[in-house]
């Protein structure tokens, strides 16, 4: 019996295990993740259940898969890229190319963003490798009289040549012909199951990393919006004041804190360059990345959102800010939001 790694409910995984002999519990997803590899594998019997627990991946990785049926070995190699969407090249030897739909849907199951190319390749055996090989006259007569029809009718020059008759299909056949492309699902889900495990394991690898990096980027940009939010109280009260030394410097009557005119201005200097909504709806949006970071779907896509709208939230903070020190912090959130932006288009 063949067992394959699938997706367990959040209710179906004990979150109670031992290690070293004392009881612990898993408060988190995360928590699970940093238990023995042994604890995080969960297994059920049946075919196109290729899952592990889930945690932020990347879109690069490769894997391999092989199995022998029947005299035949049957290799699977499957890579991926970066890609905005999910994209799925299949390449097939021309005795399975039915077997392509199949092959999709169980790729389609583990994979939900990037371009990932499956090669397929079918070797024969040793045994098979005897085999007489008799060549179909009938069939290649007729190919070299259509083709030298066509030839004709299209004023093209050139003969047909051997070359040309080799590679059509069924001019050489064995005697022992291949089973029905069917009769091999079988053995290239086994080997697909093998490569998609090892591709998925690389992504898994690099996701972490990719999930540290992000996270740090995520760190210093709530420290440069925590800096701005203590830091806008006294903009208004440092504007009164220039605002008075313009008018002393000018040689004009000094207005009195209760001045109509010094008080409007100051209200209008406020009321433009308020930006309290900009830094709690930046503060909701590391929030959200946070909730990524438990997320059991991909969260690639939510990242590139993310990181559009917190973009939209430092520019307008900084086309608001009339100080040096928030123009400072906003260089500093636009250089640390930008390799945001550039990581999390290599997560899944």
């Amino acid at each position: 019996m063949t067992f394959y790694p699938m997706v367990v409910p959040a209710c179906a995984v004990d979150r109670s295990f031992r290690t070293n002999g004392q009881s612990t519990t898993a408060k988190s997803h995360g928590a699970l993740l940093a238990a023995p590899l042994r604890l995080q594998k969960v297994f059920a019997c049946g075919p196109g259940f290729l899952h592990s627990l889930p945690h932020m991946k990347s879109m690069t990785g490769y894997g391999r898969g092989e199995c022998a049926q029947d005299g035949f070995k049957v290799t699977v190699e499957l890579s991926s890229v970066n890609r905005k969407q999910s994209e799925i090249s299949v390449v097939l030897p021309r005795e399975l190319e039915v077997l392509e739909a199949q092959i999709r849907d169980v790729i389609n199951r583990s994979i939900a963003r990037g371009r990932l190319t499956a090669r397929v390749t079918l070797h024969a055996g040793e045994g098979r490798l005897s085999t007489q090989v008799r060549l179909n006259e009938p069939l290649a007569k007729a190919y070299v009289r259509e083709l030298t029809r066509l030839a004709k009718d299209l004023k093209l020059s050139g003969p047909v040549t051997l070359d040309m008759l080799a590679r059509a299909p069924g001019v050489f056949q064995t005697d022992e012909a291949i089973a029905d492309a069917e009769d091999f699902w079988p053995a290239v889900e086994k080997a697909l199951t093998q490569a998609l495990a090892t591709l998925l394991k690389m992504r898994e690898r690099e996701g972490a990393h990719l999930g540290k990096d992000l996270s740090a980027r995520i760190a210093a940009m709530r420290k440069s919006a925590t800096q701005i939010q203590k830091h806008a109280p006294d903009v208004q009260k440092r504007y009164r004041e220039q605002l008075i030394q313009r008018v002393k410097s000018a040689g004009l009557e000094t207005p009195g804190l209760d001045d109509d005119r010094l008080i409007k201005e100051i209200i209008y200097f406020a009321d433009r360059s308020d930006i309290s909504e900009e830094l709690t709806r930046l503060q909701s949006h590391f929030q959200q990345y946070n909730d990524c970071l438990d997320s059991r779907e991909p969260v690639g896509r939510t990242l590139d959102f993310l990181a559009q709208e917190m973009n939209r939230e430092v520019n307008t903070i900084g086309s608001k800010a009339n100080d040096s020190l928030i123009s400072r912090a906003v260089v500093t959130l636009k250089a640390e939001l930008e390799k945001f932006r550039e990581q999390a288009q290599n997560v899944e």
